[in-house]
């Protein structure tokens, strides 16, 4: 099998945010905010983007706005860091069609979950990855989100597909810290953990992963202050921890405008997606901060709410 050369770092280290998907008030992918949020994650010095994944609302978009985010995602970049594309999709044939799709559009490595809908048994889940890489040959990262897919992505498997080089790394983002741990501890054992990058997806413990051995951080409210994640990440790799602990306390207390929705009228993803959204317009890096239907939008007061938090984080005056 031949893969294709792409200039992902082997582990891939750093903050990558999952990038939001600007949307105008029709609902389509609004072009010129999401070069804007682009341009505000690289000016803080991220070290790649995640495109389409669940901050990207990538499962209420139509393939053709998948498609469209994107294009404009790799054509705004343009090179200067590595760009992740989401595949997310309920099964192996769905997903390698969306594989395809990210490569064609120049996407530098893939990031799927597992199969999800019809339940599978982890050797099938095994399979499910290994089909993609061959199918596509761009670097494969795992997404490990169990309250969506319903299955957990178990060390042994992970494990396999880190060794036989199925996989380049893992996006975790089941809240299981002991699990979390463990990976680390069993890939140090094995000698993977310079091949396998293992990436946080639970923004509100960063210091913590990172002390434990994670590569990085996949955090949503890196959308919103990335340069406060990237200060973060270069604290931890300088070995200040107290300073990391610090600007951690500071993002925590920040991360609260994700719960200013009124959860008895909308889900709690909406109200996190509006949330970002809500800041990232209040910041002027958005226009519109639409989210995709069904989804229901922020009220006035949580809006307030929202401007409020990023006054207290030192965002907005």
């Amino acid at each position: 099998m031949l893969y294709r050369v792409t200039h992902l770092p082997t582990p891939l280290t750093g903050v990558v945010p999952p990038l939001c998907t600007p949307l105008t008030p029709g609902g389509e992918v609004d072009i010129r905010s999401l070069v804007s949020l682009v341009e505000h994650l690289l000016d803080a010095g991220v070290h790649a983007v995640f495109a389409l994944g669940t901050s990207g609302e990538a499962a209420f978009l139509s393939d053709a706005q998948r498609d469209e985010a994107l294009r404009v995602t790799v054509e705004a970049v343009a090179g200067r860091v590595p760009v992740l594309a989401g595949v997310i999709d309920m099964t192996t044939a769905r997903v390698v069609d969306r594989a395809l799709a990210a490569a064609a559009h120049g996407a530098d490595a893939l990031v799927a979950t597992a199969p999800f809908y019809a339940g599978t048994h982890p050797a099938e889940t095994a399979d499910h990855f290994r089909r993609i890489r061959a199918a596509v040959g761009l670097p494969l990262i795992a997404y490990d989100i169990p309250q969506t897919v319903h299955s957990k992505l178990t060390a042994p498997v992970l494990l396999r597909l880190a060794e036989d080089g199925t996989l380049a790394g893992l996006k975790d983002s089941s809240g299981d810290l002991g699990a979390f741990r463990r990976l680390l501890v069993a890939l140090r054992e094995r000698g993977l953990d310079h091949a396998f990058a293992v990436l946080t997806g639970s923004e509100l413990t960063v210091d913590a992963a990172l002390l434990a051995g994670a590569h990085g951080v996949v955090p949503g409210l890196g959308n919103v202050d990335p340069a406060g994640y990237v200060r973060l990440y270069d604290h931890a790799r300088a070995g200040r921890w107290r300073e990391a602990a610090a600007e951690q306390d500071r993002l925590a207390a920040l991360f609260a405008l994700v719960d200013a929705g009124d959860t008895t009228t909308m889900s709690g993803g909406a109200a996190a997606l509006g949330g970002f959204k809500a800041a990232l317009r209040a910041l002027g890096v958005i226009d519109c901060a639409a989210t995709a239907a069904p989804q229901r939008p922020l009220s006035e007061q949580a809006v307030a709410e929202v401007r409020r938090r990023l006054t207290e984080g030192g965002l907005l005056t």
